[in-house]
């Protein structure tokens, strides 16, 4: 639970970090940012991976960088819901979703480093 709550905060805090470097993606507030970075994690856990397998033939295609496009929708679609997360157009959206992407690996990269070792049992 301790994890799960970690991660969220860290989604929450690249959000901001998105918003503040990106002139199209504006985020309400940092509790806004936490309800988002929850929302879009549902919607990439639940809608994302269907959305890879309707458009398989393009993924592979494109050697798996159509996946960026299928970010970009999500990020469009949890915009769309007007939970304290907006975005003007499909071109921010793509390079907010790429951006948070980048920050949020990064971010946890560093709480993991933070953190040290798993400890044994």
């Amino acid at each position: 639970m301790v994890q799960f709550l970690i991660r969220l905060l860290v989604n929450a805090i690249a959000l901001l970090i998105v918003a503040y470097f990106l002139p199209g993606v504006h985020v309400a507030s940092f509790t806004a940012a936490i309800i988002v970075a929850l929302i879009l994690g549902i919607v990439n856990a639940i809608l994302k991976p269907i959305l890879i397998i309707l458009t398989l033939p393009v993924v592979i295609l494109t050697l798996g960088l159509f996946t960026l496009v299928i970010n970009a929708i999500c990020f469009l679609l949890v915009a769309k819901l007007h939970i304290g997360l907006s975005v003007d157009n499909f071109g921010s959206a793509f390079l907010g979703a790429l951006v948070l992407s980048i920050v949020s690996y990064v971010l946890s990269s560093l709480v993991s480093a933070a953190e040290g070792p798993p400890a044994k049992a």
